[in-house]
């Protein structure tokens, strides 16, 4: 019986701390205004366009518990089909923006694309408070769909850096950033959040298999523009 009361006891002080840190937990979620993505649409660097992205971003803050939040992705378009370019940067809203444990990543727009970011494999975390999988890890998920240059411009000229802004799965390339700010060489695009290299691959550049094989999964940086 002792024993019996022991554990009943234990069990009970167990489930009391967790309903207290539930709501703090929560709580903290609800203040989250920027993530990285846990996963992809899973069709490559098609995203169904900007909407399609934006519409990621928004169901996986939802199922974080910031939902009530605009959210957009960190991506830029290229000019194309008589449509002008789109600056990732201008998408974002002016900031600050901090992760799921509150960690502020930038004040705003100039401090993201400045030296003294805190944009790191440590606070760049998914919309679930979790770390992802960088260089050196398996599989290794570093690699972030930008399509930006390192001041969060577009690309000009005919060269693809969006896998046609984001509706190809087979041809074309898009730009990525190393979320971890680690690479194979000791070097600035190794160490750019969000401009390190194109994508590649035998499929042609932009299937999912394509952005595994470089170490990628379709993942984008996630931002509350409001």
């Amino acid at each position: 019986m002792i024993r019996i009361e022991r554990s009943v006891t234990i069990s009970g002080l167990a489930l009391a701390v967790t309903l207290l840190a539930t709501p703090s937990a929560r709580a903290q979620s609800a203040d989250m205004t920027f993530f990285v993505t846990s996963n992809g649409p899973g069709k490559g660097a098609d995203l169904g366009g900007l909407e399609g992205a934006d519409a990621q971003c928004q169901k996986l803050a939802q199922a974080g518990g910031a939902g009530t939040k605009t959210w957009r992705a960190y991506l830029s378009t290229q000019a194309a089909d008589g449509k002008p370019a789109v600056n990732a940067r201008d998408r974002i809203g002016k900031g600050p923006w901090q992760n799921a444990k509150g960690t502020v990543v930038a004040k705003d727009v100039a401090d993201l694309h400045g030296p003294a970011n805190n944009l790191t494999k440590q606070t760049a975390l998914s919309e679930k408070g979790e770390g992802i999988t960088g260089a050196g890890d398996q599989p290794n998920r570093h690699d972030i769909l930008t399509g930006s240059q390192p001041d969060g411009t577009a690309f000009a000229g005919s060269d693809d850096r969006t896998c046609k802004n984001w509706t190809s799965s087979t041809q074309g390339a898009a730009m990525v950033g190393h979320f971890d700010r680690r690479g194979l060489r000791d070097d600035e695009p190794s160490k750019s959040w969000n401009s390190s290299h194109p994508s590649r691959g035998p499929e042609g550049g932009c299937s999912q298999a394509d952005l595994k094989s470089t170490g990628g999964d379709g993942l984008l940086y996630c931002f509350a523009a409001n």
